[in-house]
């Protein structure tokens, strides 16, 4: 977790560089790794940093994928010694450094703004939401192998990008159009209480559309990768994201806990996803807002010498993604400090 945080801070650092105003130009020539495709047209350079912004707040403002910044870092391991940036601070990604990978930066100089008093309330960056649906999904256990499967192709290739043409294995008949996931399954979610499996946590790769069907083989085009897609990546019907999601707060009081970190981690941070062991039966639906704390420890009363338990303390915020019967996917949009499993899940007190 602190490696993480550090190469947050590291990246964040790597981006600030002095530049005029301007807009993304058609003619800039763009890194190895990224084109023009990738960039938000017309965005408005520098981007300033507001409190309690990360890597990832950056990179969703100037990419359409914000993983393209992994792609930037790996070009600029030559930098060994970066600054902490703060709120305030201009953040600029200059194109035409090519062979620097587009990054340089530039300490910068102290200014003073002057500001009305305004009262800020907390808001979620609903893109985080739709960036991490579109990237990846919870099922049951009993949708992992999918409705059909990858079978291969005419040039007995074994990986695929788009706009390439498969043959398509269905297990239920298809139509010319349909379009599905190309996903592979990745860790599953036990209850450690009950040792149920609740669900199972499935990477989507990409798109595919069915154009025709012979001899019991469906043609398909791949209309979208994440990553490249392999013989045998299974799938399930195309996932409708709700740009329109709006953050919900239940009335009725729940009581949950985390179940999972990805990737097995031992803690999460902020923009990581977790499982909590509320679900569908309990009211969760994709933009659920709940609250993570940490139970409270206790004290020895030095004046009486009872032991008195400490209240439980909130130390992060989460979102629903994606909700099973008995368990949900969750994005974690806030923390004070690292989340574990066991950790309470609660009704978010309003602030």
């Amino acid at each position: 977790m602190m490696l993480q945080r550090f190469f947050m801070i590291y990246m964040v650092a790597m981006l600030a560089v002095a530049l005029p105003h301007q807009l993304w130009a058609d003619n800039l020539a763009l890194p190895d790794g990224v084109t023009k495709a990738d960039i938000k047209a017309d965005l408005p350079q520098p981007y300033v940093v507001k409190k309690g912004d990360t890597l990832w707040d950056i990179a969703n403002y100037f990419f359409k994928d914000p993983h393209k910044w992994l792609k930037i870092w790996e070009r600029n391991l030559y930098i060994t010694n970066p600054d902490l940036i703060y709120p305030g601070n201009e953040i600029w990604f200059d194109a035409k450094k090519k062979k620097q990978g587009g990054l340089t930066k530039v300490r910068p100089q102290p200014a003073i703004v002057a500001k009305p008093v305004e009262r800020l309330e907390a808001k979620i960056d609903t893109s985080l939401l739709l960036t991490a649906l579109a990237r990846q999904d919870f099922v049951s256990p009993e949708a992992i192998d999918g409705v059909g499967y990858i079978l291969g192709s005419q040039e007995e290739r074994i990986n695929y990008g788009a706009n390439d043409h498969v043959y398509i294995k269905m297990k239920q008949a298809a139509h010319a159009d349909d379009l599905f996931d190309v996903f592979r399954t990745g860790d599953s979610i036990y209850d450690p209480d009950t040792g149920d499996l609740v669900g199972v946590l499935v990477e989507h790769l990409g798109k595919v559309k069915v154009t025709s069907q012979a001899s019991g083989v469906y043609r398909g085009l791949i209309t979208e990768t994440f990553e490249e897609i392999s013989r045998g990546d299974r799938l399930k019907p195309a996932k409708d994201v709700n740009t329109r999601i709006t953050p919900s707060y239940p009335k009725a009081a729940l009581n949950g806990k985390v179940l999972y970190i990805r990737n097995n981690a031992a803690e999460a941070g902020q923009n990581q996803v977790i499982g909590i062991s509320l679900g569908i039966k309990d009211g969760m639906k994709a933009g659920t807002v709940l609250s993570v704390y940490r139970k409270g420890g206790s004290i020895e009363d030095k004046v009486t010498g009872e032991e008195v338990q400490l209240p439980d303390e909130n130390i992060g915020d989460v979102m629903v993604l994606v909700a099973q019967e008995k368990a949900s996917l969750a994005l974690l949009t806030r923390s004070s400090s690292a989340v574990n499993i066991g950790d309470a899940v609660r009704n978010q007190v309003r602030r």
